[in-house]
């Protein structure tokens, strides 16, 4: 069995004792006085007021928080009110700062070719005007004459 069929297995196991006990704890609260039941009701709403603020401390206190879809797929949220658009726009101008870099270091690396031939056609014997005459290319297939 792999991890994701455990956790999957776990939280059904989990899912199917609690309507169980919702279920049996229902069924008993019939049985009550009505005084009884009426303070459980307030105190189950206190308690549910007391665990909606502390998610909502824990939630301004904590960092990302890194959830799972239903695919499996990992999410990055930030519950203090990080814009998602910002997060999802993250890769994009994560990608054009990278083209940008890769063309920037390409034209980079031509003018160094360029600047690179242009020295060695001027530091050579010859005068750059010898290049363009029509013979020399014979003479640079027949090699030098000693």
């Amino acid at each position: 069995m792999t991890t994701q069929t455990l956790i999957s297995d776990s939280q059904v196991l989990q899912a199917r004792f609690a309507a169980r006990l919702a279920s049996s704890l229902t069924a008993s609260t019939a049985m009550l006085p009505n005084d009884i039941s009426e303070r459980l009701r307030v105190a189950r709403d206190q308690a549910l007021g007391r665990a909606r603020l502390a998610r909502q401390a824990q939630a301004a206190t904590a960092g990302p928080v890194l959830g799972v879809t239903r695919n499996g797929a990992a999410v990055l949220g930030h519950p203090g009110g990080w814009p998602r658009w910002v997060a999802s726009m993250m890769p994009l101008v994560l990608l054009l700062v990278g083209l940008l870099s890769i063309g920037q270091l390409a034209t980079h690396e031509q003018i160094l070719a360029a600047a690179e031939i242009d020295t060695l056609l001027l530091a050579d014997d010859l005068p750059p005007a010898a290049y363009s005459d029509p013979g020399f290319a014979e003479y640079l297939r027949s090699g030098p004459a000693l």
